[in-house]
């Protein structure tokens, strides 16, 4: 009889515990898809412009006067607590210029360019601080799990790109592309290059829940491509004459845009750019978040 008591006694204290917890772990099923919307600054790393010194690999070579603007918008669905997919689409500017730079071959070289990114991309994301459904409401003195308003998580993906560099030529803008600046196009081994290209996002990212359905979020992300003319220029200078005969003067005047003080630096065979290291851009995104309820749910707001 002592022991049948001491059981009744434990069961009243405890499964209610389980029990809430059970229904817990299962509130974020209801609200698993998630509409999000979002803009903010973009930037690129690459071979024009950066540092007043001989380009790096890494962000120390990053010119924040080259900053514009990107938007995106997609769909995140929760796999589990821990995991969503969030496919979206991410559009962006990107640009550089050797004016911007005082190392001497760079700002010597003098080019630029400009172009729009559009990309198509799907990201895993990994919650390291794990977002939890709390109260609809913010009261005082309500008890029972309130749910922690800030999630972070870390992601990796893969995308797809499309991009067109243009250059300067006075007042006016031209594709580069099409004019093979580097010998694209006339020599059997220089092809030209595709302007649809394949991206890895890798970054990570925080959340801010208003209420149980609405939120605000920030997003940093760079993309690892496998071009290296997002900034039309990679290899080595072309024999400029050649240039002007197969593609024409536009053509010529867009591969060496030298004042010609030194023209040995600019000959063919000397360096433009450096296909060692591809190019890459970064998206940094403040989004508005809006939980989709996928299914009903038979527990309480509360």
């Amino acid at each position: 009889m002592k022991k049948s008591y001491i059981l009744l006694v434990l069961s009243i204290l405890i499964l209610p515990g389980i029990v809430e917890a059970q229904r817990y772990k299962q509130r974020w099923k209801s609200y698993r898809s998630e509409l999000h919307f979002g803009i903010g600054p973009s930037n690129f790393l690459g071979e024009l412009g950066g540092a007043d010194q001989v380009g790096t690999n890494y962000f120390k070579d990053l010119e924040f006067g080259q900053t514009r603007l990107a938007v995106a918008a997609g769909l995140r669905y929760k796999l589990s607590q821990m995991l969503a997919l969030n496919t979206k689409l991410s559009y962006g500017k990107v640009s550089g210029s050797d004016d911007l730079t005082k190392e001497f071959f760079r700002n010597y070289r003098n080019l630029d360019f400009k172009t729009n990114i559009w990309e198509a991309s799907t990201n895993l994301e990994i919650a390291f601080i794990r977002e939890q459904v709390g109260h609809r409401y913010r009261l005082k003195g309500v008890r029972g799990q309130r749910g922690f308003e800030i999630s972070a998580y870390g992601f990796i993906g893969v995308g797809v790109f499309y991009f067109n560099p243009k250059g300067s030529l006075g007042s006016e803008y031209v594709n580069l592309q099409s004019l093979g600046t580097e010998g694209q196009g006339i020599s059997s081994t220089r092809k030209k290059y595709s302007k649809v290209q394949l991206a890895i996002p890798l970054g990570i990212g925080f959340k801010y829940a208003i209420d149980r359905r609405w939120g605000v979020g920030l997003e940093y992300g760079i993309r690892k491509t496998f071009t290296d003319y997002i900034d039309d220029a990679s290899k080595t200078y072309y024999d400029n004459n050649e240039i002007l005969s197969f593609n024409g003067a536009v053509a010529a005047a867009m591969a060496d845009k030298s004042d010609q003080e030194f023209p040995y630096i600019t000959a063919a065979g000397q360096q433009r750019g450096d296909p060692r290291d591809k190019d890459a851009y970064m998206f940094a995104i403040i989004s508005i978040n809006y939980k989709i309820r996928t299914g009903r749910s038979a527990f309480p707001m509360f």
